[in-house]
């Protein structure tokens, strides 16, 4: 349901929204004819889908577009229980990428974005979801949304400032994009954006390669730590997840899924369950292992947003998986 300006979310995604076009045709070979499905996706909506999967009363922070595709991507968002009430228009097209997969895991992407709707996130409009900010108990925002535009940067690094000055959570995905960005300047907004963060997620090798000069995980973790992130989550594909946090480092094994279709958005659906869960009130070993259930029931869908699992499913794969305790029931904030 729909909140207004004074609604109290448990998780809030401050990001962009992409229409997805996929094929299963490698792009190299795309031709003429060749055959793609519409849907919707970008990280911010794939998180915030995963979230409001998890339990958690979520809302989408974005600037759309004013094209035909605006009213079926704010659908598409509404059914996976995302409240985009508070999303902002502009007179631009929404941006949009085409996907390539396959079960192995080999992806390509062509991305159009410049310009695009979402890449017009500034400031003010961070100043017109102030009171949502200061209230609600988890912010999710990523690198990309950053790298859009100047503006953007700006956007993420006022968004952080304003949840955590107020006690909420911040999770930060840097999700590097070499199309988006350069390390160097991946880098410099981590760095102001590292010390306001509850959970700093990244990859490995990719993200830790470009932002830690390392491809090692624990490396990875302790020099990400160093910038001040309370925990860090390094995610290794299906490997092991490692976990930073004052209390050392641990190791966290990602429960296998026997039908992989396309791993497209995976991180997202951890970054998404994990932060829910988190800003639900769950100890940080159950709600990552809820996260890695999540993400690994997301592989069996097509798209970033194709496969987003229940919670009863999600906490019902890290029981059999850990042994942990099904999450006890939730009521939406007031």
């Amino acid at each position: 349901m729909p909140g207004s300006a004074d609604t109290a979310y448990d998780v809030l995604v401050l990001g962009e929204v992409l229409v997805e076009i996929h094929t299963d045709t490698a792009l190299g070979r795309a031709a003429e004819g060749t055959p793609a499905r519409i849907s919707y996706s970008g990280d911010a909506l794939n998180v915030a889908a995963a979230a409001a999967a998890a339990g958690a009363r979520t809302a989408l922070l974005a600037v759309v577009g004013e094209d035909e595709l605006t009213a079926p991507l704010l659908r598409r968002a509404a059914r996976l229980g995302v409240d985009v009430s508070h999303v902002r228009r502009a007179d631009r097209p929404n941006g949009a990428y085409l996907l390539s997969s396959d079960p192995d895991g080999d992806r390509g992407f062509v991305y159009w974005r410049t310009g695009s709707a979402g890449s017009t996130l500034a400031p003010r409009h961070v100043d017109s979801w102030h009171e949502l900010l200061t209230r609600c108990r988890a912010l999710v925002t990523s690198g990309i949304t950053g790298a859009l535009s100047p503006s953007s940067r700006e956007a993420v690094v006022a968004a952080a400032h304003l949840v955590h000055g107020a006690g909420g959570q911040v999770t930060y995905d840097p999700n590097f994009r070499a199309r988006l960005t350069g390390p160097a300047e991946a880098r410099a907004l981590l760095a102001r954006i590292a010390p306001l963060t509850g959970l700093l997620k990244v990859s490995c090798p990719a993200d830790a390669r470009a932002l830690a000069d390392t491809e090692d995980a624990t490396a990875a973790a302790a020099r990400l730590r160093a910038l001040g992130a309370r925990t860090v989550a390094v995610t290794a594909g299906s490997g092991p997840l490692l976990l930073a946090d004052a209390e050392g480092v641990t190791a966290h094994p990602v429960p296998a899924n026997p039908a992989p279709v396309d791993a497209t958005g995976a991180g997202d659906c951890f970054t998404g369950t994990a932060t829910a869960r988190l800003a639900l009130g769950d100890p940080l070993a159950e709600a990552v292992a809820l996260g890695l259930a999540a993400a690994s029931l997301s592989v069996s869908g097509r798209g970033g947003t194709g496969r987003v699992p229940a919670l009863a499913e999600t906490a019902a794969l890290a029981a059999a998986h850990r042994g942990i305790s099904t999450p006890r029931p939730t009521s939406p904030a007031p």
